[in-house]
């Protein structure tokens, strides 16, 4: 008595299987697991009904599309609609996911079962398949799983929604590890080099800048009135340059030997290129969010709504939050620290580092972030839902936040929402 058939979808087609011998399949599930591991025990439990290979390449995309997003496809139905009994109420379908049983229920009327002995059996099914079906081979059948599999995956990351903004979110990870590697290097420049001259790191305070002033210089016994137009050219500062040849006369530092500065030089080069390079990928970072969020750049800027984009995941998850979630966004640590203790919740995040908050007085910052919360969940959903990207609606969301900042200071009323979306709506 047949009790249960089981749909597996393979990279070579779709194949229909009736199982044998399972009285009360919940309880007959060792059995199963034991008839798995050799194909006579398991031929004994399983019998093909009907296979139904892809007719090509394409056709095996589709069909593998439909499946992973749980819609019942035309060859499917037609397999299936021949293979089941004419019967339906009898029958169960044994399928391995929810979301496709759930699809050929609706369609189709057909009991559908997973997990449990559904499993044991695709495992089964998966391990013989080559001996199930006649006329495929082991190695035919790997062929087709990888030309599917790489054909699945190229479509999947072409068609992938947050592909755009996955670059910004590479992009601004970068940038801050740059920052903090610059910085490490940078001091251990000035370390180095400090020996040999400890009193410029006085007068150039600035990392890059110290890295081309010490290149520049080299040994500071070398430096005379010759070299005061370069100096000027580095630290744009006749005065500054003045002193620091002035310095190098009466320095307090030790000898160095050329090996030495040869070697300083060499590292003072590399922190030089990084900077470079930084600069240059703030302006890649720059013309990607100008594309992908024009609006939530124009009111927050790059850096500060690459980080949100970031930390959300992508520009799509962080138009689903509200705005209490942006509000803080990046201060996880600090609510949940504040929950825990019964304190203080955190007023922002990541929004702290926009220059509204650092405008507004110390009894404003709560207000203010609240609003600008609010108005960033707004340019988000905007660029993530408008077919057309344009940074006007970023720019009156930027003049309210501004409104409201002098609203605050001086109590002039600001323009109402409405007005200000009508406006950027015509222009």
């Amino acid at each position: 008595q047949v009790l249960l058939h089981v749909l597996f979808e393979h990279a070579a087609g779709y194949a229909v299987f009736a199982v044998r011998e399972v009285e009360e399949i919940g309880l007959q599930l060792p059995q199963v697991e034991e008839s798995v591991l050799t194909l006579g025990k398991f031929l004994n439990v399983v019998k093909l009904v009907a296979f139904s290979p892809f007719r090509s390449a394409q056709s095996a995309l589709e069909n593998m599309n439909a499946v992973s997003e749980g819609v019942l496809h035309e060859d499917l139905r037609l397999l299936l609609d021949t293979a089941l009994p004419p019967k339906r109420k009898k029958v169960v379908l044994g399928v391995g996911d929810a979301k496709m049983g759930a699809a050929v229920l609706e369609e189709l009327g057909v009991q559908c079962q997973t997990g449990g002995v559904v499993a044991e059996l695709m495992r089964g099914i998966r391990l013989h398949f080559p001996a199930l079906v006649r006329g495929l081979t082991a190695q035919s059948a790997a062929k087709a799983q990888l030309g599917l599999g790489h054909s699945y995956s190229r479509a999947k990351v072409k068609f992938n929604v947050h592909r755009v903004d996955n670059m910004i979110i590479q992009s601004i990870s970068l940038l801050d590890q740059l920052d903090k590697d610059i910085n490490t290097f940078s001091m251990r420049v000035r370390e180095w080099y400090g020996y040999h001259f400890p009193e410029l790191i006085k007068i150039v305070p600035e990392n890059s800048m110290y890295c081309r002033v010490a290149k520049f210089i080299g040994n500071r016994r070398e430096l005379s009135e010759e070299s005061l137009e370069g100096l000027e050219e580095i630290v744009m500062d006749s005065a500054k340059a003045q002193a620091i040849l002035e310095a190098s006369r009466s320095s307090m530092g030790m000898d160095i030997s050329p090996l030495d500065l040869i070697n300083i030089e060499s590292f003072s080069r590399r922190v030089i290129s990084l900077s470079d390079y930084r600069k240059g990928l703030q302006e890649y970072l720059r013309s990607k969010m100008s594309q992908v969020a024009p609006s939530l750049s124009a009111l927050i800027g790059e850096v500060v709504g690459a980080r949100l984009i970031s930390h959300a995941g992508s520009l799509t998850n962080l138009a689903k939050y509200p705005a209490s979630t942006v509000q803080i966004l990046g201060a996880e640590k600090a609510l949940f620290r504040a929950l825990k203790t019964r304190g203080n919740t955190p007023k922002y995040g990541l929004i702290f580092h926009s220059t509204f908050i650092g405008r507004a007085a110390a009894k404003n910052k709560g207000r203010i972030s609240r609003y600008l919360a609010n108005k960033c969940t707004i340019a988000s959903r905007i660029d993530c839902f408008s077919e057309v990207p344009t940074s006007v609606f970023g720019d009156k969301l930027r003049e309210q936040v501004e409104e409201r900042l002098a609203f605050y200071e001086t109590g002039e009323p600001p323009r109402k929402n409405l007005e200000v979306m009508k406006e950027a709506v015509v222009e």
